[in-house]
């Protein structure tokens, strides 16, 4: 038997291509959810874009001088939830990677996880991370606090790097 998808008015038209995936309605769920708007509506983090599989965050910083007051991440989503999300310092000015001198610096902490020498500065140095969790599965029993979290997704993410640059260890990052 064949069933037709198309309909008189193009507006009508099955277009199956469009149908989005199990991974891409998840995060969309959770850009969402209460707990994504709180830290909105509290100027923890702020949603620039989502181009599935990306998303870009603008995450808010302390004062430091003439530091900049958010850093930016592009997110890659692919297998959300299940899979961890992978995060790079990302330029929302021209919507490329962050160069490396304009990395967020710190004392001891922050340096251990913005390190742009490290996986060609693809992602950060973070359990929750999926590439940095690659070869580190010692990590699991060491920062067990620190891992994706897939019941939370992208919050568990987004609070530690709020957290970590709104800490006494954060000194800044430059300006453009």
């Amino acid at each position: 038997m064949f069933v037709s998808t198309w309909f008189l008015k193009s507006e009508l038209r099955a277009d199956m291509q469009s149908v989005a995936s199990p991974d891409s309605i998840l995060l969309a769920e959770d850009l969402k959810s209460p707990q994504f708007r709180l830290g909105e509506i509290e100027g923890r983090w702020r949603l620039v874009r989502t181009i599935w599989p990306y998303v870009v965050i603008a995450v808010s910083t302390a004062e430091r001088g003439q530091s900049v007051r958010e850093v930016g991440l592009r997110f890659e989503c692919t297998g959300y939830r299940q899979m961890a999300a992978t995060a790079q310092p990302w330029d929302l000015t021209t919507d490329r990677p962050l160069p490396p001198h304009r990395w967020p610096k710190g004392k001891t902490i922050i340096p251990s996880i913005f390190r742009p020498e490290w996986k060609g500065a693809q992602c950060l140095y973070l359990p929750c991370d999926r590439m940095a969790i690659e070869g580190h599965s010692n990590w699991n029993h060491e920062h067990p606090g620190r891992l994706w979290d897939v019941s939370r997704g992208l919050i568990s993410y987004l609070e530690q790097i709020y957290d970590l640059l709104n800490s006494s260890d954060y000194t800044g990052a430059a300006c453009a």
